[in-house]
């Protein structure tokens, strides 16, 4: 479901309740400024409105969404700190390869899950890199 632009914490309510009238509703956020920005207002809507809530991040599951999945910021830093280095000392961008990340991390926030009435099997918690408890 496409969403309209929000802009304010009621306009988030509004199209995050809109997608929790859906059957099986939950929420995805992508790792930019807007959901970052209004992360809390987010979760708090996700969590009113008793809808997991997965980021691709790891801030969200620590500030009370369910869980996260993607890259581990910090390795990306890494590899670009190594890129800048090595133009730093002289090589040409053009003339340095693709990365893509190589880490993911998986973030589950059991005290979410909880309150949600969701049970995590024990295997996907035996595969998180952290477990908030």
């Amino acid at each position: 479901m496409r969403l309209a632009p929000v802009h304010d914490d009621a306009t988030i309510e509004e199209a995050i309740a809109s997608q929790g009238r859906e059957p099986g509703g939950s929420l995805l956020t992508l790792p930019d400024s807007f959901n970052a920005t209004h992360r809390d207002a987010i979760i708090a809507a996700a969590s009113r409105l008793s809808l997991p809530l997965m980021g691709l991040i790891d801030i969200f599951p620590r500030a009370g969404a369910l869980m996260s999945y993607g890259i581990d910021p910090v390795d990306l830093y890494a590899q670009a700190a190594s890129y800048i280095d090595r133009i730093l000392k002289g090589a040409s961008p053009a003339d340095l390869p693709v990365q893509q990340p190589t880490k993911f991390s998986l973030v589950i926030n059991l005290k979410t899950a909880r309150a949600l009435g969701l049970t995590v099997p024990p295997s996907m918690l035996d595969l998180a890199d952290e477990v908030i408890e």
